[in-house]
């Protein structure tokens, strides 16, 4: 078995397998992976980059239940017409990631963009919730 293929080879770049909490099984088949995050922030807003390489913006899919923001990505595997794989060191599969939204995000605003592999989400502040009333 080639270093790649070793279960427990965890560099920050390499590909991390999503894990399932005890007692929950996966419903589909494949693997699920973590994709690798930025995640940026400015006074006005949250900016989530997520890297999911081989998936379509067709094949997003994000959504919202309570305080947890949830994206998966379908890979849509490429097959070269006349050849057969001989050798892969990458592994295919979907991801899926969550993540846990504080009470600042406002959640009517949230928008998603796919390009060139990369989920960019946008989420919001809403305003300050405290003002000063002048007397």
């Amino acid at each position: 078995m080639a270093d790649h293929e070793r279960e427990g080879n965890d560099t920050s770049l390499s590909k991390r397998e999503a894990t399932l909490p005890e007692g929950v099984e996966r419903m589909g088949e494949g693997r699920e992976f973590v994709p690798l995050a930025d995640i940026y922030e400015t006074d006005e807003q949250v900016v989530v980059m997520a890297d999911m390489p081989g998936v379509p913006a067709s094949g997003v899919e994000v959504s919202l239940e309570k305080d947890v923001l949830t994206i998966r990505g379908k890979v849509q595997e490429a097959a070269i017409e006349g050849l057969s794989l001989a050798y892969r060191e990458y592994q295919d599969g979907d991801f899926v990631r969550t993540f846990s939204l504080s009470n600042q995000v406002d959640r009517d605003g949230i928008e998603a963009r796919m390009s060139n592999g990369v989920l960019t989400l946008t989420l919001p502040k809403v305003g300050p919730r405290t003002k000063k009333i002048e007397v």
